[in-house]
Parts: C-alpha cells; sequence; structure tokens
C-alpha cells in the first residue's frame, strides 16, 4: 500500500523486547509488508513505556503483555479493543548451583521466599515492564517486600537483564521465550515453572483514532487481522528456537 505520493506507507508498533528479541516480529512482519507495501517501524520497550508511547499518539498500536494495564489503557479511551493474539509462560531462572534451592519447591511464593530468606541476588527488570510487572505481582503474593543488598534494580530490558544475571550468577523472571533465544549463551537454568501465575497472554490494541486522528487506523487494522488470521497464527504456532516453540497462538490454535 503506497500513498497518494506514490511512496511506501509506515506503521507504527510499539511492542515489548520479547517479541523483537526472539525474532518473532522477523517472521511475521515481512509477509506482511510485502502484501501490503507498508513498513513496519518496530519500537522495542517496556508495556509501561509502549503504552505511554500510544498514549501520546506517537504509535498507531501497541503488542504488550500486562492484562490489567492494558485494560486501564483501553478503559480510559486510549486504545479501541484488547485483541488476544499468542501467549508463552514466565520462568523464574537462577545460577546452575541454586543456592537458594529453589528447585523442587511447589510454590512461587515458596520459590520466591526461599530467595529472599537466603538473601540470594535477584536481578529486577525495574522498568515497568510487562514482566517488571508481573514480578511485583508475585512479590506481593508472596508477602515480600523485596529490598536490600541481594535485590538488584536493572531498568533495561530483558535481554540486558539475562546478561548481568548470568554475569552475577543472580535469579532473574523472564519469558520463556526471551529466555530460549538466549538460553545458550548463559550459564542459567530454569529453577521453577509452570505456576498458573505464570501464564504471559499478548493482546494487539490499536489507537483510538479519536484521540489521535492521524493514527493509521486501516492499516494497523489489516495488521492485526494479518496476525489473527491463518497465515499469522500458523506462522507463532510454527515459530520454533532451538527446536522449542516459543509463543502459542490464541485465535487459530
Amino acid at each position: 500500500m503506497t500513498n497518494a505520493l506514490g511512496t511506501e506507507q509506515r506503521l507504527r508498533l510499539a511492542t515489548t523486547p520479547s517479541t523483537e528479541n526472539s525474532g518473532m516480529l522477523a517472521v511475521l512482519n515481512p509477509p506482511f509488508e510485502a502484501r501490503h507495501e507498508v513498513h513496519v517501524d518496530i519500537i522495542a520497550v517496556g508495556t509501561g513505556k509502549a503504552l505511554r508511547l500510544a498514549e501520546n499518539g506517537d504509535v498507531d498500536l501497541v503488542l504488550v503483555h500486562a492484562p490489567q494495564a492494558e485494560i486501564n489503557f483501553v478503559q480510559q479511551g486510549f486504545g479501541l479493543k484488547r485483541l488476544p493474539l499468542m501467549h508463552n509462560d514466565f520462568v523464574l531462572l537462577g545460577p546452575m548451583k541454586d543456592p537458594a534451592e529453589v528447585t523442587g519447591v511447589e510454590t512461587a511464593q515458596q520459590a520466591l521466599t526461599n530467595i529472599a530468606s537466603s538473601a540470594s541476588t535477584f536481578i529486577s527488570r525495574g522498568d515497568d515492564s510487562g514482566t517488571h510487572k508481573k514480578e511485583l505481582t508475585l512479590w506481593h503474593a508472596a508477602g515480600i517486600n523485596p529490598g536490600g543488598k541481594w535485590y538488584l534494580s536493572a531498568g533495561q530490558g530483558m535481554g540486558a537483564v539475562l546478561r548481568v544475571s548470568d554475569e552475577k550468577q543472580a535469579y532473574t523472571l523472564s519469558d520463556r521465550g526471551t529466555f530460549l533465544a538466549y538460553k545458550q549463551q548463559m550459564d542459567l537454568k530454569v529453577v521453577y515453572e509452570g505456576d498458573q501465575a505464570f501464564f504471559n497472554p499478548y493482546h494487539a490494541i490499536i489507537v483510538n483514532p479519536q484521540r489521535h486522528p492521524h493514527v493509521s487506523l486501516e492499516l494497523a487494522t489489516k495488521y492485526v487481522d494479518f496476525l489473527r488470521g491463518e497465515h499469522g497464527q500458523k506462522l507463532i504456532r510454527e515459530f520454533r528456537l532451538g527446536g522449542e516453540p516459543l509463543f502459542y497462538p490464541d485465535v487459530i490454535k
């Protein structure tokens, strides 16, 4: 799709580093761009910043994973509707030696209690991302207010946090997709997984054109329809890294 001047149009997408770092968007976007003669400009930031960009009208749509923040965004009139796209889950990572003895515990609360009580180093995203929001929710559910020398706030994206955690042989919370993308570069392992609270859904939300009339509503709608359609969902379902699936489609399974 080209504009009246015959030049390629651009669609502005704010999304989380997990969709970019994993390589998912590098698979999803090219067929859409070729079909519609459009370039998707990706701004990969934490969910909080992505939603603020959308509130300011700096992007046309968001692809994020922080349910309550998304609900608030739509209820305040900044977005049209939360549309399910895909999911993966969070995993708690730690050193191979597992000094906090997390491996084998039965609940996420016990896992975090072990880390806090042993004062084992934990690296937090600290960036208002969906992962950071989830982490804080998990600490709260465990009745723990993390702080002190053992709890370090990085203020960076997931890839950088994984590198720091690896260097310091620390614990951290990661989405599974980014962990798998970096797994071969690290000496960290999954010490806890599978809790229902670790479920990690992703939604697409188009910015409300009544708030920001310059939003490319037509292109954004076509992009979301592609992601949620048969082709996009098939690409998500078949996307693998090291033979393992990173995301699971939520529209056409």
